[in-house]
């Protein structure tokens, strides 16, 4: 499974981007499991965020959608930080 996240806005305006391919990873089930939970509370268009907010655009294996803060869910958030955080 490729997980790819896309991060846009904040006060700065710099964008992120990072993937993970789960495959042939020991923890790939648990990232599966929070993948689908992220993309199934995600929306199909682009949401309206708050000012200086972070906006977000999630893909896994190519079905994308989109999140922005203040009301990210639990999953989104954990992903979205796993993602970032141990992607390339």
């Amino acid at each position: 499974m490729r997980i790819q996240v896309r991060r846009t806005g904040g006060f700065a305006g710099i964008e992120r981007h990072a993937e993970v391919d789960t495959s042939g990873r020991p923890d790939a089930p648990e990232w599966h499991a929070l993948a689908e939970q992220a993309v199934a509370a995600g929306r199909h268009t682009p949401p309206i965020g708050v000012p200086d907010g972070f906006s977000y655009q999630i893909t896994v294996d190519g079905k994308t959608v989109y999140a922005a803060d203040p009301r990210l869910t639990d999953e989104q958030r954990k992903l979205i930080s796993r993602v970032l955080k141990e992607g390339a």
